[in-house]
């Protein structure tokens, strides 16, 4: 029994568990930031997993490419997350006492 005998089957097989892990993170979490890293997380898992059956340049292309995403895609969350301005205040909800501080502090003193 080889090696790629076993790493390809475990391979799609953890393809197929990242999809639905991503799945459920979202739906129990409701962050999208947070989904989508576990999902990029085990499918680069799988794709080096399948590298270790069988090495080849497309199976390398394809973890890079994962892993290329991943930066890419923590990046935008990261800037959009800092650009994200919050609404409102919800009735009742009081703001925390370090933003109150800010909020009561000449703007002289800053």
């Amino acid at each position: 029994m080889s090696l790629t005998a076993v790493t390809l089957p475990a391979a799609q097989l953890l393809s197929a568990l990242a999809l639905v892990t991503g799945a459920l993170t979202l739906a129990v979490t409701h962050r999208p930031a947070l989904a989508l890293g576990v999902l990029l997380d085990l499918l680069l898992a799988a794709g080096l997993l399948r590298l270790a059956g069988d090495p080849d340049w497309q199976g390398i292309a394809t973890a890079a490419a994962i892993v290329a995403l991943r930066h890419l895609a923590g990046a935008g969350l990261r800037v959009g997350a800092r650009s994200w301005r919050p609404g409102p205040a919800r009735p009742g909800h009081r703001p925390s006492a370090g933003r109150l501080a800010r909020l009561l502090r000449p703007q002289w003193r800053t």
